[in-house]
């Protein structure tokens, strides 16, 4: 029995982002219960520099830098970023107390759906339309039946094709965000 498109490569995803909000939620519940909530006030930094350092994949793909294999450096971008993610969502805990952190926040969690997107679903959807084309063929369906068939399972790929109309931008929104967020930090800090 064929499994939709949806079953099999929207769940998965839902359930990976779903790890990073339930490791956050534990991260943070153990720092509070051992009395180290202090610690998650400074996980924003290393978080943040997780985060910029993914970026050599982005340099890389844009042939800004020359060193390092594209498909390591993928690997390293989605687990820096990750990483970092999970740093800077424990920084913020329940601890937002302003606008400006609270739109960083969620800049970077639409930047992380968007990302994610394009790892989990895209190429491994492409290649789920393209075998169950190919079965729907050999079972001796016309292409007008087969185009039936597959028509909500074709939607929901082309609708998950519009990714990067979404990921770049929300990049750029969510760097702005955080560096605002940091320059404010920096200029109100109490250094005495």
């Amino acid at each position: 029995m064929q499994r939709s498109l949806l079953r099999k490569e929207v769940l998965p995803f839902l359930l990976m982002f779903g790890s990073l909000i339930l490791a956050t939620i534990i991260a943070d519940a153990l720092l509070h219960l051992f009395g180290l909530a202090w610690i998650g006030r400074w996980l924003g930094i290393p978080g943040t520099l997780l985060i910029l350092s993914s970026f050599l994949y982005s340099l890389r793909k844009r042939k800004k830098i020359h060193f390092g294999k594209p498909k390591t450096l993928l690997v390293l971008h989605e687990t820096l970023t990750w990483v970092g993610a999970l740093f800077v969502l424990v920084h913020a805990g329940i601890h937002v107390y302003a606008i400006l952190p609270w739109l960083a926040l969620i800049a970077m969690l639409i930047n992380i759906i968007s990302g994610m997107t394009g790892k989990y679903l895209l190429d491994r959807s492409r290649s789920f339309l393209a075998q169950k084309k190919e079965l729907y063929l050999q079972e001796g369906l016309t292409e007008v039946e087969v185009e039936k068939r597959l028509f909500w399972d074709a939607t929901t790929y082309d609708l998950m094709k519009q990714w990067r109309t979404v990921h770049l931008p929300i990049t750029l929104a969510f760097a702005v965000l955080a560096s605002t967020h940091i320059l404010g930090i920096l200029l109100f800090w109490q250094w005495r």
